[in-house]
């Protein structure tokens, strides 16, 4: 099995992105629209934060559902912006990273995203889907 190809192979290069103008609820739907559970926030193409699904549930879980346990329409979107929400630390790798070492990454740190970034530009972003997809596709190939 080959795990020293480059994560720019099996990468998703056509990014969708937020800026720090846009709001939670944008960022909710963009999510819901594609099936996917993050979002590299950017500024000028610089990643300057993610946002995950989870983010989002974090600040919604509590007002979902009222005293009595029923569910109750809210707007905390509007209380929160991408900024105060993302994660501001972000990990990132390089076109050049090799799928094994982005695959320990998760496996040490927990993520399930990493933003590619080349010459400080975001160019494309790697999942943990994508690096089981990339493994089942090439045991099923053996």
């Amino acid at each position: 099995m080959k795990t020293d190809i480059p994560i720019s192979e099996i990468m998703t290069k056509n990014i969708l992105r937020l800026s720090l103008k846009d709001d939670l609820s944008t960022a909710e739907s963009l999510m819901k629209k594609n099936h996917i559970r993050h979002l590299p926030v950017v500024e000028n193409e610089r990643i300057v934060g993610m946002v995950s699904l989870n983010d989002l549930l974090r600040i919604s879980f509590a007002d979902a559902v009222d005293a009595q346990g029923e569910e109750v329409e809210t707007s905390v979107y509007d209380m929160f912006t991408i900024e105060q929400v993302m994660t501001k630390k972000v990990e990132w790798i390089s076109s050049k990273t090799t799928v094994a070492e982005a695959s320990r990454l998760f496996l040490e740190y927990e993520f399930h995203a990493l933003p590619v970034v080349d010459d400080d530009c975001l160019t494309g972003i790697v999942t943990t889907s994508d690096v089981i997809r990339y493994y089942l596709e090439e045991h099923h190939n053996r």
